[in-house]
Formats: C-alpha cells, sequence, structure tokens
C-alpha cells in the first residue's frame, strides 16, 4: 500500500526535524570540544565551529530553518557550555547568527547554484562581523562593567578581525563539506 501524500509529509518533516536536531547536538559538541583563542592580542576571543552545522542546516533547509537552528543552538550552548556568558552571550550569538542565516539563506535559496553560495556567504561573513561590532558596543560595556570607549578602541585591532576570521573560516569549511553532506542527506533520507 502506497503511503498517502499527507503521510508523506509527515514523514518529510520528521526526517527534516531529525536532521536539525542532530545539526543542533552537532553544533553543542563542537563548540564544547573545539575552542581556541585566533588573535594573541584577544586571547578571552576563542574561535569555536558551533556556527557550521548552523550554517549547513541553513543552505539544506532554508532561512527560516537556519533561524530555528540558530535559537536552540544559541539557548542551549548558552545555558551549558558556553554559560558563563549568560543572557547576554546567548542574545549576541542569535542575533550575529541569526542575521548570517537570514541573509546567506535567503540569498542561496533565492537562486542556488555555486557563484550564489560565495555571494551568499561572504554577505553573511560581513552582516555578522557587523553585528558583532554593534553587539559588542552595546552589550560588552553592560556584561564587563568597561567603558564604551574602552569597547570602541578594540573594534578595529580586534573585534571586527576576530569576527570576519571567525565567521569566515566557518563559512569556508561550510562550502567545502556542503555538496556531499547536502547529497547524502537528500539520497539517504530522501529529503527533496
Amino acid at each position: 500500500m502506497e503511503p498517502t501524500n499527507e503521510q508523506g509529509k509527515k514523514r518529510l518533516n520528521t526526517k527534516k526535524l531529525t536532521t536539525l536536531g542532530m545539526l543542533a547536538a552537532l553544533a553543542i559538541v563542537l563548540v564544547a570540544l573545539v575552542h581556541f583563542p585566533l588573535l594573541p592580542a584577544a586571547p578571552f576571543l576563542e574561535y569555536d565551529p558551533a556556527d557550521i552545522p548552523i550554517f549547513l542546516g541553513t543552505f539544506l533547509f532554508g532561512p527560516a530553518a537556519g533561524l530555528a537552528l540558530t535559537a536552540v543552538v544559541s539557548l542551549i550552548q548558552g545555558l551549558t557550555v558556553s554559560a558563563g556568558s549568560g543572557p547576554i552571550g546567548i542574545l549576541m550569538h542569535f542575533l550575529a547568527t541569526g542575521t548570517f542565516v537570514l541573509l546567506a539563506g535567503w540569498l542561496y535559496h533565492h537562486k542556488p547554484s555555486r557563484k550564489r553560495a560565495i555571494l551568499a556567504l561572504t554577505v553573511g561573513i560581513l552582516s555578522m562581523t557587523a553585528v558583532m561590532c554593534v553587539c559588542n558596543l552595546i552589550f560588552t560595556p553592560l556584561f564587563l562593567g568597561s567603558s564604551l570607549s574602552e569597547v570602541a578602541a578594540m573594534l578595529v585591532p580586534v573585534i571586527a578581525p576576530f569576527n570576519l576570521l571567525k565567521a569566515a573560516i566557518n563559512s569556508l569549511i561550510t562550502y567545502l563539506v556542503y555538496k556531499p553532506i547536502s547529497r547524502l542527506i537528500h539520497t539517504r533520507l530522501n529529503i527533496r
């Protein structure tokens, strides 16, 4: 007996949710296991690859799924492995990665191609960096008790380069692994 169209949709949604759940879990594991300073001038700013599964989920299922994944990962990460950053860390991660996935996801899904993926990732890198600069100006004085002028003095030599580098590394890895992962998910799980 053939499954009805409604049964097929339910299976598809279940597969997508399961895949997104696995990507969220992978993001949390990655941030727990891989984190290290990128810039000697700012050892307190650590690289982590947690955004890679979020970017992959965005490219696979679109910006809405990417934003939902960002919300879940930001919350879980902020309550567990990155609990020291508290609600401000959760909010900053959601705003920066959320901006990335909305813009990059929309650009890529509007017209998927390799060139479009590069454009989407580049726009995502730049937007994420800009949002993190603004977030640092607003939230870092509240979180660390430093002055606005101290944070502003760190924007060009530390905050912007760190966020550009982190987003670029995660985007490059996403670009390199997306096609094989996409093929695996689309063929093995029969997600279209």
